[in-house]
């Protein structure tokens, strides 16, 4: 539960393996089912986190990372074209669009149907950008920049694992290089990152200004902080100026790479009733960098125990 100061308070607890000799390294694609940690009543392990984050069937023929969820306008000019489980958003101005976060190749035609429903242009994209450099968020960036002419925009730290991304075997395009703090600009509307490394070497976060009703929010699109199956010392070091940063960041409206981290359904079903926007959460802006934070913490303890 949050106190009046806006401190969010929880409760941890973490379970250990009778008999563990040695942290187990999982592969990211696997991690482990241990620690568990327990915010607001609410019990998650690295296993859960990442199941919940992929949803059913995961990335297969119908799962939910490559099936349409509903496209609709969240706040202002920022829209939701993404999936169930994987988010994309398409930031809308009057000199061309923003995309963030192009997901699968094999997703591309299912967000530029997203895009058109909504009736805005494909190719009125003009700048793709991403939460991190991976493959279910920043695959589908040739096929976009193909189809639109797009720039695509990297911080310098992802570079590298960006490269590695080879969608049908074609390089990586990477138009523009950017630092922790850059700003991209276009028809009014001005995005920037911060660098937000932990998860990924090129963990972004972006943060904007919204208009709804005469007022200005702060947006912002976290990327996600899940921590790895082992915590090393350089990763140590990421976390611990990332979750700092990241609850000093201005937010109204709470955004993800992935939908489970920002209740989808549950905003989107709320504002279909004719709600006011649920969109705008200030109290939820810290809900998931609390529950990752907890989780780090929890794994190094976990770590440490077991090299005892």
């Amino acid at each position: 539960m949050r106190t009046r100061s806006g401190r969010f308070v929880y409760f941890m607890t973490v379970s250990f393996i009778a008999g563990l000799a040695a942290f187990t390294v999982q592969a990211q694609n696997q991690p482990p089912d241990h620690p568990t940690v327990v915010i607001n009543g609410k019990s998650y392990t690295p296993k859960s986190v990442l199941a919940r984050n992929q949803g059913k069937d995961e990335d297969k023929p119908g799962g939910d990372m490559v099936t349409q969820f509903p496209p609709h306008k969240i706040i202002g000019n920022v829209y939701y074209v993404g999936t169930r489980t994987l988010s994309a958003y398409l930031i809308v101005t009057p000199a061309g669009n923003i995309l963030i976060n192009s997901m699968y190749d094999r997703t591309v035609p299912v967000m530029q149907n997203s895009i058109e429903k909504l009736g805005f242009k494909f190719a009125d994209i003009k700048f793709v950008l991403n939460n991190h450099d991976h493959n279910d968020h920043a695959e589908g960036d040739f096929l976009v920049k193909e189809k639109t002419g797009a720039q695509v925009v990297e911080i310098a730290e992802g570079v590298p694992g960006l490269q590695k991304i080879k969608a049908n075997g074609k390089d990586h395009p990477i138009d523009r290089i950017i630092h922790d703090g850059d700003t991209v600009t276009l028809g009014g509307t001005t995005l920037t990152a911060h660098l937000t490394q932990g998860h990924a070497a090129g963990g972004t976060t972006w943060t904007m200004k919204a208009t709804e009703g005469g007022k200005t929010y702060d947006v912002v699109i976290f990327t996600s902080i899940r921590p790895p199956g082992k915590i090393t010392p350089e990763i140590e070091a990421q976390f611990n100026r990332t979750i700092p940063m990241l609850r000093a960041l201005p937010c109204d409206v709470p955004l993800g790479d992935h939908t489970e981290e920002f209740d989808i359904q549950e905003k989107y079903a709320k504002m279909k009733s004719g709600s006011p926007n649920p969109y705008i959460d200030h109290w939820g802006c810290l809900a998931e960098t609390d529950m990752e934070d907890a989780m780090f913490h929890a794994i190094l303890q976990e770590q440490a125990q077991a090299s005892k």
